[in-house]
């Protein structure tokens, strides 16, 4: 047997995750209201490249206080941006914040996010929380987390075949549904980091919700009824007509409310072009009216660059 959902997803959060994580983790939680855990996830999880930003989730007790809270509640997450030395090297951190009820809603694919599921079917580790209460609520959340993306991956996905084939084809529906600009093939890397990791996932949750009489390694057919298979594919088109918009409004959102955003976007522009951004305090402080001069002055750069390469 492949074991249930909770223990495959729970041995992996409770994983030794690397220290580096651990320690940045530890040294954000004082900038957040009420944390209650921390997760962490992304491409550094999988890699160990602590030269990129590493990717967390803070899951906290209460959203803040006052207007933000309240844009908070209608659009999660928050999103910030920090840079913390530790041990003499200079660490970066996405952080997007929520409250644990709201992640609790989302992995259980309350509502028409497809987000959160999607992203925490994937390999994450826990790595702060504030007691073993807590992190039993965090596992079981991860655990329905990949039960949601299990139920529509059975629905979107061939009517016979290997398992990766149905990941591939929720991986693909959700990037389109989110908005995501992805290179094509992203959902292949993924898989391939552990193909043996995601075949088990699938089949426990398949046993868990009755869509799988035995276990197999080779190709699969989900037991799923005509009527079942019609009401999660009517379930994710709403979902794929309202996943752009719902985006739209959390990048407009992002855009006034995305702390350490100029930071962020400095760092981004130096690592892809070489080219440094002086921060100003008024940068800080107005990184939307800031952006065009900067991309500006960019531009100017790049072109005086290119001249002075062909001897111009």
């Amino acid at each position: 047997m492949t074991g249930t959902v909770v223990s495959l997803v729970g041995g992996e959060l409770l994983a030794p995750a690397p220290p580096q994580a651990v320690a940045l983790a530890t040294r954000l939680l004082d900038r957040f209201e009420t944390p209650l855990a921390v997760l962490f996830y992304g491409s550094i999880l999988r890699t160990g490249d602590l030269d990129g930003v590493l990717d967390f989730y803070v899951l906290t007790e209460r959203v803040r206080p006052g207007p933000r809270g309240l844009a908070t509640r209608l659009l999660w997450p928050d999103v910030s941006y920090h840079e913390v030395e530790l041990d003499g090297q200079v660490l970066r951190a996405k952080v997007a914040t929520m409250t644990l009820a709201q992640f609790r809603a989302a992995t259980r694919g309350q509502g028409i996010d497809t987000t959160i599921w999607a992203r925490f079917v994937q390999p994450a580790g826990l790595v702060w929380s504030a007691n073993a209460a807590i992190s039993d609520q965090v596992i079981e959340a991860v655990a329905d987390a990949a039960r949601t993306a299990a139920r529509f991956a059975a629905a979107l996905g061939p009517l016979e075949g290997p398992t990766e084939a149905y990941w591939s084809a929720l991986f693909q529906e959700t990037y389109a549904a989110e908005f995501r600009v992805e290179k094509g093939g992203r959902e292949r890397s993924i898989l391939s980091f552990d193909v043996a990791r995601y075949q088990r996932l699938l089949v426990a949750c398949w046993h868990e919700e009755g869509f799988l009489d035995i276990e197999t390694d080779g190709p699969v057919r989900p037991v799923l009824s005509d009527a079942n298979r019609k009401r999660l594919r009517a379930a994710w088109r709403l979902r794929r007509r309202m996943g752009r918009p719902l985006n739209y409004a959390r990048l407009i959102k992002a855009a006034f409310t995305f702390d350490g955003a100029a930071r962020y976007a400095a760092w981004k522009i130096e690592r892809h072009t070489g080219m440094p951004v002086a921060l100003t305090p008024w940068r800080e402080r107005h990184p939307v009216l800031a952006a065009p001069g900067v991309l500006w002055r960019l531009w100017r750069q790049r072109q005086a660059q290119g001249r002075a390469q062909k001897g111009v």
